[in-house]
């Protein structure tokens, strides 16, 4: 967010990077300057060699184990090879000063009677006595004590990880506070309704709360009572947390905010402890706003999924939240709002009047709130003229805000690949189908007889849909590879609508079985690339049977559960009855496969016009099928030309908007 960045708040010092620093400084720094690093070891043999020589100053025993000795200034100077030794071991260490070598030994006793065998024939005054010492080496210190210090400091390294952001400092202490980010005047949330397009209705009810904390005496003075709670629901990617974010900028009052994650911790009771510190800071700011997002990981169904006699932290988390929500007063000032794209799985006792008052659906846009999307965000673009809004909004059906967000970036990159100064409409119909079919892989090797197969593939797509009347009008057919298998990719413009009649669905089902029929009338046998449209047919035959009561031996009944229970562990119907299913939707799939190959029987020579034009230039659009075999048989007005219409107050009909969202994604999806 904006504010973020405008405010930054001071670093605080990485107390674990100097204390380790320093710990490997120290021990660094005792290792070199230590006895046993600046002493050269050497063999017994060579001792005696130097002693023999008389060239040994002083001995030490130490600690009984070892012995270091030094030698003679006259023998350093006479001898290069010592000095060389000596100072390759010390460094910068003087090489005068021992001791300068040492050697282990098993007896002190031992070793003087030898020691004292070697110098009897020596005067006295020549002699050397050793000395004995003992000696507590810090270098052994610190690795024999290292362990322990070392786990000690990550002990104290994985509590201040486990707390995080629990508190000044992240002490044990604190782990119990909330986590939620406070944005007040000092840290103001820029966001406003205006940078929120396509979500007029939604904004409406939101509107309402934000005046309320502006002028509650408005609604107070009429005996109303504000909401406690809304909930916004919606699919992924439609602006629920962006609509969070204009309420706080547009309200001006303290705004909370935080993640149902924040509230799950790995200690018992730590949830609920952060529940009730959220509501205790929150009154203390009223008037105010708390934001929970993704309100599902603590919001769950009470009992779903746990072990009997198991304690569950999560379900002890929400019991505290409901206290909460349902404890304080309804003109504290307090108003939560939360999100969620999965409402079905919410406790029944969070959704009750008192608690989540408002529930606020967040659809995906009809074709007049995404050309207000699309105008939000070309609005930082340098577009050429022949940018249109309005057909940019009319082939983007079922597109989230985040979607068209992602196009219009996407429009961005294709036009600065290519050098250009603005982005044209080509780049956004590129970007379009890269958000549809995925990326395009032009280097992909393909064998001759594949690419002829996928070409008749698409051919068969786009003359079953163009020689059908409810079919939806052709945008595109290419056989560029895209995606992970999409060898082929057909583009339709679907006319947004809310119901659909049992002829346009068998006329979807026609112009989706187009492509394997055609590889059968052509080929004379079948290939894999049908995988998706076979997928999608299946569900649509069981849907017209099993959902949407459209056969008469099955009747008008419908075996969709909307609750989908997860202990539903049987069938709603009997063997018999599933059976009878089974073999309806076999029939009504061969039935339209069969319509399918009569239609492109009859249609063969449009048929081989479009496959041959597809492996010559790859992609066809609309006009070339009007150049190739004519003009579509059935009008229809499309949406887009409906939308225009009545944008010019040319006629006036109104325009169908808002269609099913799960037709529409999946008449987007690339054909094979």
């Amino acid at each position: 967010m904006n504010n973020l960045n405008n405010n930054k708040s001071p670093q605080k010092t990485n107390y674990q990077f100097w204390l380790i620093t320093s710990l490997i400084i120290v021990v660094i720094s005792v290792t070199y300057f230590s006895h046993s690093s600046s002493t050269i070891e050497v063999s017994r043999n060579r001792f005696d060699e130097m002693l023999l020589a008389h060239e040994v100053k002083s001995i030490t025993i130490v600690n009984g184990k070892f012995v270091e000795y030094s030698l003679k200034p006259e023998a350093i100077e006479n001898k290069p090879k010592y000095k060389t030794e000596l100072r390759n071991q010390r460094g910068p260490l003087p090489i005068d000063k021992g001791p300068h070598y040492r050697f282990r030994i098993n007896s002190p006793e031992l070793f003087e009677q030898r020691l004292e065998a070697m110098q009897k024939d020596l005067p006295k005054e020549q002699q050397i006595l050793p000395e004995s010492t003992d000696r507590s080496d810090i270098t052994s210190i610190i690795f024999n004590w290292g362990l322990l210090f070392l786990i000690f400091i990550g002990f104290w390294y994985l509590m201040r990880r486990m707390v995080g952001s629990g508190g000044p400092g992240g002490q044990i202490f604190n782990i119990g506070k909330s986590r939620a980010a406070l944005f007040d005047a000092d840290s103001r949330v820029k966001i406003t309704f205006n940078d929120v397009a396509g979500l007029d209705e939604a904004k409406e009810e939101i509107k309402e709360i934000v005046e309320f904390l502006k002028n509650p005496s408005k609604f107070t003075n009429l005996g109303g009572k504000i909401p406690k709670g809304a909930l916004l629901i919606g699919p992924p990617g439609t602006g629920k947390t962006l609509l969070a974010k204009a309420v706080a900028g547009e309200a001006g009052v303290p705004f909370f905010s935080l993640s149902g994650s924040d509230f799950v911790e790995m200690f018992v009771g730590v949830g609920a402890a952060r529940v009730r510190d959220l509501f205790k800071q929150a009154k203390e700011k009223a008037p105010c706003i708390v934001f929970i997002d993704e309100i599902d990981a603590i919001g769950r169904s009470r009992g779903r999924g746990q072990v009997p006699g198991a304690n569950d932290e999560r379900e002890n988390t929400l019991n505290s939240l409901l206290v909460e929500m349902d404890g304080f007063s309804t003109d504290s000032g307090v108003i939560i709002l939360a999100a969620t794209n999965r409402p079905d799985v919410l406790d029944s006792a969070l959704m009750r009047p008192g608690r989540f008052d408002r529930q606020i659906s967040i659809d995906k846009p009809d074709i007049v709130g995404r050309e207000a999307i699309f105008k939000v965000h070309l609005t930082p673009l340098k577009l050429s003229k022949d940018v249109d809004v309005k057909k940019l909004a009319a082939q983007t059906p079922g597109f989230a805000g985040a979607e068209i967000a992602n196009v219009c970036n996407e429009a961005a990159l294709i036009a600065a690949r290519h050098d250009k100064t603005a982005i044209d409409m080509h780049d956004f119909q590129e970007a379009i189908d890269r958000v549809i079919g995925g990326l395009e892989k032009k280097n992909k090797l393909i064998l001759p007889e594949e690419k002829r197969t996928v070409a008749y593939h698409e051919a068969g797509h786009a003359v079953t849909g163009w020689f059908l009347e409810h079919a939806d009008p052709l945008v595109k057919v290419s056989i560029v590879p895209r995606g992970i298998a999409a060898l082929g990719y057909a583009q339709y413009l679907p006319r947004e609508q809310f119901l659909y009649t049992a002829e346009q669905m068998l006329d979807e089902m026609c112009m989706t079985l187009g492509g394997r029929a055609a590889e059968e009338i052509v080929f004379g046998k079948i290939s894999t690339g049908a995988l998706s449209d076979l997928e999608r047919i299946t569900k649509m035959a069981y849907s017209m049977i099993a959902v949407y009561g459209m056969n008469d031996k099955i009747g008008n009944v419908s075996f969709y559960d909307s609750k989908q229970s997860e202990y539903a562990f049987t069938k709603p119907y009997s063997e018999d009855t599933a059976k009878t299913i089974d073999e309806e939707v076999r029939k009504l799939i061969d039935g339209a496969y069969e319509r399918t190959k009569k239609l492109l029987s009859e249609k063969r020579e449009q048929l081989e016009l479009i496959a041959t034009e597809l492996l010559e230039k790859e992609i066809i659009f609309q006009n070339d099928l009007e150049r190739l075999i004519g003009k579509r048989p059935f009008e229809r007005e499309t949406t887009y030309q409906a939308y225009v219409r009545k944008e010019n107050g040319i006629t006036p009909e109104t325009i169908v908007e808002n269609g099913n969202p799960d037709a529409k994604e999946e008449e987007q999806q690339p054909s094979s």
